[in-house]
């Protein structure tokens, strides 16, 4: 299944629903910052379009609204999203690599980890 794209809004609210594992949509409206809330009608549209795009489910109903659960990982979200930012590098992964060791952003112990990472790639591949 080819990875789902989400719009900033949907991201923020499935944040919440990864948070909360279940919610209503007058719970998710609620569980938005107050200052830039948007409309609950806005909030409705967004989930319809998350159950649309199969990121969300609806996995009951209480009186006259569905409680909604996620269907997709943050993992699953978050792979679809550096496929992307590889993408726009021709799939060559040294660009960002190298932007990330002159920046300072990778860290002694993320090299310890893609280490152990392809490390038990490599080791799964032999098996």
């Amino acid at each position: 299944m080819p990875p789902i794209r989400l719009s900033p809004r949907e991201k923020q609210l499935m944040e919440i629903l990864w948070q909360q594992s279940e919610a209503s949509i007058r719970e998710l409206h609620a569980a938005l910052p107050a200052r830039k809330r948007p409309a609950y009608t806005t909030v409705q549209t967004l989930i319809y379009r998350l159950e649309d795009k199969r990121a969300v489910r609806r996995i009951r109903k209480v009186g006259n609204f569905h409680i909604f659960a996620p269907s997709i990982t943050r993992e699953e979200t978050d792979r679809g999203l550096l496929d992307d930012l590889l993408a726009l590098f021709n799939g060559q992964s040294r660009p960002v690599i190298a932007h990330l060791i002159e920046s300072g952003k990778l860290t002694r112990e993320d090299i310890a980890y893609a280490e152990d990472t392809l490390r038990a790639f490599e080791e799964e591949g032999q098996s």
